[in-house]
Parts: C-alpha cells; structure tokens; sequence
C-alpha cells in the first residue's frame, strides 16, 4: 500500500488553515425540531443561495454539513442566483443537538420536514434533493413522507436495506472495523480506504476553491486559499477538522446514526410506491463498483425496487468509483444533479406544475 502522509504532517501543511472555506450563508439558524416525538432538539442549518431552484442536500453516516462545501461553492455561490442550497447537520452530529434516544431514518426525514416547512419551501415539485449513503437513506424516507413536494430525487450510494454481498467474515469484519479503537493516523487511513479508490487518494488535490471572485466568499487575509498536494491529504484535513472537534464528531452520535441506518429497511412495496409517487423519470441511483461502504448490488437491487430501468429513470453505476461521489466525481456528481433538476422540471411542465 502507498504511504500516506502522517497526522502531523497534514496538520503542518500550509494549507490545513484553509481546509474549510469562509463560505457565508444567505439565511441560517437552529430549529428546535421533534416536539412530541422526543424532543425538542435543534438542527443547525444554513441556505446559500437565493434562486429559485431549491436544492436539499442530506448528508450521511458521521458527517457534518461542511463535507458538502465543493457543492455549496458551485450552487450557492457560483450559481446562487439560481440555486438555492440548504445544508443541515443531521441529529448527533455537527451543530446539531445530540439527543441520547433512539435514531431511526424516518424520525430524522421527520427531522428534515420541519425545517423544510419553517423555509417554507412547500410548493408541489419543488424540492430537488440529494442524499448519499445514510443521507440517501433518509431521502427515502422524505420521499415516502412528501413524495408530490419532490422535483427531483439523488438516490448516492445507498440501498433500501443493507445486506451482507461478500462473504461472512468479511461483513463482520468491515462493520467491527467501524467501532474498533484506533490512533488517529490509522483511523484516518481506514475511513479513506472504505469511501474512496486509491487511484484517487492518490492524485493531486483537484478541489476546486473560492476565489476573489466569488459572491459571499471572503478569502484569507491578504491570499488566495491553498492547495494540497493530494486528493488523500485534502480529505484527511477535512476529517482531522471534525474529528479534532468533539462537539463535531461525538463518538455516541456517530454510534446513534450507525443503529439507525443498519436498520433502515424499505420494503418492495415502499419502493414501488416512491417510484409511484415522486415519478421514476425523476430519481436517479448512482454508485461506484469500488465502494467499499455499501456495495454494488444494493444499487441494483434499490433501482429494480423503485422500478428504474431502460427508459424509466436514471442508474449510474460508474465503474473505478469509490462511495464518495460529490469528491471523488465531484464535477460530474454536479453535472447529475443540473441534469436531474432540469428533468424534473420537464415533468413539471407535463404536469402542468409551477414550482
């Protein structure tokens, strides 16, 4: 295996100060949520962007809001005339509130629906959402609680259930792998080595970043941000910046929202009805050959769920690509959702909707 730079040396990097960008919100704030269903709690939340186009961004299994940042500098910034962008940390991480209960995927989309209707973004086919991995979990949910507010639908590198596709000792050891204390260095290595190819790792940092140029962007004082030499030393500043940070990255969060998508199930007769209702030429499923998080045949299996196929909607298996798609394929992960929002816009105007 190719040797990676250490904890230290990342954190020595010249760039590490700039690993996450000054990107100011348009709107932002903390929701108490779940009144009456375990709480109330807050969801920490930001929009970037004022258009039209409302994107909702669901992020997944131990991580915060920032990990969406390349997004929000294209559709929040770049593009924030057009796109509106929501971002949130979901409960038990991030700035969320960490409630000490029981997380299922379906309380969070609950979670979700409170802070969509205080935005008030509550038109017919409005929403156009992405969600990967746990976060596609959770947009399964939302879908089956909301299906005629969703324009669009991202379904990225998640499944209906998550079954065992290797052999036993493997499953077992991968899930054990999660839990199992480690020093920093070699938890940084291992959770690189499950959501992305090496060859990736591997490569110059090819992070797009802020410039002068940018709307709502200050740069560092007196500078442009900083690169650094590779995509794996990028990604281990961003992970050492919330795992250095308890409140970010809280051990019995992570644990919360690991029970509640090992449990998350849809049943055939769920998805047939998501595909019903949201419309399969709306949703797309998308997923890498090398994911080492959920594998290839969750893919296949969700897609023929919902219905998707030949000409009904959208399946992207994209072969050498690992679980982290809005990274590693970070243009063309953009690219998917421009094109899903503008499919579902036509099928807006063949319904003769206006969102």
């Amino acid at each position: 295996m190719e040797k990676r730079p250490t904890v230290a040396e990342i954190l020595a990097h010249p760039a590490y100060p700039d690993t996450l960008w000054n990107l100011t919100p348009t709107e932002r704030g903390q929701l108490p949520v779940a009144a009456g269903r375990g709480g109330p709690f807050k969801i920490d939340w930001e929009v970037h962007g004022h258009g039209d186009v409302k994107l909702v961004w669901i992020m997944g299994l131990g991580s915060n809001k920032s990990s969406w940042q390349r997004q929000t500098l294209h559709f929040g910034h770049d593009e924030g005339d057009k796109y509106s962008s929501l971002i949130f940390d979901n409960r038990g991480m991030g700035k969320s509130d960490k409630p000490f209960m029981r997380y299922s995927t379906s309380e969070m989309a609950k979670d979700l629906v409170e802070l969509l209707d205080h935005l008030g973004w509550t038109e017919p086919r409005q929403l156009n959402v992405s969600g990967v991995s746990m976060g596609g979990m959770i947009a399964q949910e939302l879908a089956m609680l909301i299906p005629h507010r969703i324009a669009s639908l991202n379904l990225i590198s998640t499944a209906a259930q998550i079954q065992n596709t290797t052999t036993w000792l493997e499953n077992l050891w991968s899930r054990i792998d999660m839990f199992l204390p480690k020093t920093l260095d070699a938890s940084i290595l291992s959770a690189a080595g499950r959501l992305f190819s090496n060859s990736w790792l591997s490569s110059p940092d090819e992070s797009p970043v802020p410039t002068e140029s940018t709307t709502m962007a200050p740069l560092p004082l007196g500078r442009s941000y900083r690169k650094f030499n590779t995509n794996y030393e990028r990604f281990a500043a961003q992970e050492l910046h919330k795992r250095l940070s308890p409140d970010l990255f809280p051990k019995l969060g992570f644990i919360l929202q690991a029970i509640a998508a090992g449990w998350h199930y849809k049943s055939p007769a769920q998805l047939t009805k998501i595909g019903n209702e949201v419309g399969r030429a709306r949703i797309s499923v998308v997923h890498g050959t090398t994911d080492n998080m959920i594998t290839v045949p969750h893919a296949v299996k969700l897609a023929a769920g919902l219905g998707l196929g030949e000409d009904k909607g959208t399946v992207e298996i994209k072969e050498g690509v690992g679980h982290v798609f809005m990274l590693e394929r970070c243009g063309w992960h953009n690219e998917l959702v421009e094109r899903m929002v503008k499919k579902g816009m036509e099928e807006n105007d063949k319904e003769g909707v206006s969102a």
